[in-house]
């Protein structure tokens, strides 16, 4: 069955980086891929944009393809926002579906710090996305937790529902959302940096504008 991804993110605001990293992703797994905004991220600062502005972005971003659906659940949810909880949900609608839980190589490496971080093995595959001979040194107790599961063939992912890892290189594109808020808030454009369409919605972008 093909899988599903998810990628998450505060998406504060959404930008090329995020897009970049998704679509190669999708493709490298052959999978569509969820683009979910953390409602109140447990480990950061809340966003600047509010919970409509950053969806509203995202649905603008996606538009003309199919492979990167945008998804709210976790906006619309009170309280922290904790990824175990999502793919409890996701789980329970998409039955015997491989999930691929998708993060970036810093994220993974901080994986033990997260709630319930070992219930994300039994509900999703995860797949660390990392640059070209990037090595992220992992920490002892995730690195136990890892023994077996890692996988090279994407096609592997597809013969269970969840509890495989796999690294996928991704062309890193150095592109920075407080970098882009900075330049908003002192009345610059950040063009090539932001999807195109977000330019055309002045609304969208005002919450960064001192």
């Amino acid at each position: 069955m093909k899988p599903l991804g998810i990628f998450g993110g505060t998406f504060d605001p959404i930008h090329l980086g995020h897009l970049c990293v998704a679509w190669e992703a999708s493709e490298l797994l052959d999978a569509d891929v969820l683009m979910m905004p953390s409602g109140v991220p447990p480990h950061r600062p809340p966003p600047i944009a509010g919970a409509p502005e950053r969806l509203a972005m995202l649905q603008v971003a996606l538009r003309g393809q199919s492979r990167l659906i945008p998804d709210g659940r976790e906006l619309a949810r009170s309280g922290p926002s904790y990824t175990v909880d999502t793919l409890v949900e996701l789980r329970s609608e998409h039955g015997d579906r491989p999930l691929v839980l998708l993060l970036g190589a810093d994220a993974f490496a901080g994986l033990p710090d997260w709630h319930g971080w070992r219930r994300l093995f039994d509900l999703a595959h995860v797949g660390v996305l990392s640059r070209p001979g990037e090595q992220t040194v992992l920490p002892d107790e995730l690195a136990q937790a890892n023994t077996g599961r890692w996988v090279d063939d994407p096609a592997a992912l597809r013969t269970r529902v969840a509890g495989k890892l796999i690294a996928l290189s991704v062309t890193p594109l150095e592109i920075s959302a407080t970098r882009i808020r900075e330049l908003i808030a002192t009345g610059r454009e950040p063009r090539y940096q932001l999807p195109s369409g977000l330019f055309d919605r002045a609304d969208l972008l005002a919450p960064y504008r001192r």
